[in-house]
């Protein structure tokens, strides 16, 4: 399998003159930025419809402003297009979720049962996303007591891309019921790049502000502020 190699890492835009940006965004931007990520849900349910790829560009691009620990850019995105690849995960995830069933058991275990947890079926466009763990970029600056922080990097990637691709009315889902071996194995990757997230991308069937799980009765979502400690 081809590697494509043009979204392993992306070239930090630097400031040229003495004034990179607003100093600060005004209220208005804030409450609509506040009102981006109420709405940014998991969408599970998806139109098989295509989304354009000039969007999902401008949503990669997005994604490569994230921070990440001593500039080291570890995110590398995988367009999972071929039909034996993207049947290969979807029969992954239904192994994955029959061992997560027998976990639970009683009136858990029936509910779960009843949850729709991936759009693997339906979504028009699939992206691995997998951290670098082998990258020298960044000389591994801040790794030394936080390994972990590479992966932590391409998470924020990860949101970056999922926030953005909402304000272009794109839905994304967080598929984490995976063997991620063997995703790795059959994607082809080298063996340094460890998968972080398997995205469902494309436009919702219906879009709600509470979470599904929420919504189905599995759990309730936390108030704000509810779990923040003072010390």
């Amino acid at each position: 399998m081809d590697i494509d190699l043009t979204r392993q890492s992306c070239v930090p835009l630097v400031a040229t003159g003495a004034a990179a940006g607003p100093e600060e965004f005004g209220p208005g931007f804030r409450e609509t930025l506040y009102e981006l990520f109420r709405w940014r849900r998991d969408v599970r349910h998806f139109a098989t419809d295509p989304i354009p790829d000039d969007a999902v560009e401008q949503c990669l691009d997005a994604a490569c402003l994230a921070p990440s620990v001593g500039l080291s850019q570890p995110w590398r995105f995988v367009s999972v297009d071929a039909a034996d690849n993207r049947t290969a995960v979807a029969e992954n995830f239904t192994r994955a979720n029959a061992d997560a069933l027998a976990g639970y058991s009683g009136e858990r275990a029936k509910l779960y049962a009843t949850l729709k947890l991936a759009g693997l079926r339906d979504a028009p466009r699939q992206l691995a996303v997998f951290c670098d763990e082998g990258t020298t970029q960044g000389a591994g600056l801040g790794q030394r007591t936080m390994p972990e922080m590479l992966r932590y990097s391409v998470v924020t990637a990860v949101f970056s891309f999922w926030l953005h691709a909402r304000a272009h009315g794109i839905g994304v889902g967080w598929v984490s019921i995976l063997d991620p071996v063997g995703v790795a194995r059959q994607l082809e990757v080298p063996p340094d790049w460890k998968l972080v997230a398997y995205l469902c991308v494309g436009r919702p069937l219906d879009r709600h502000e509470t979470p599904e799980l929420h919504r189905v009765g599995w759990q309730q979502s936390t108030p704000v502020g509810r779990r923040v400690l003072r010390r």
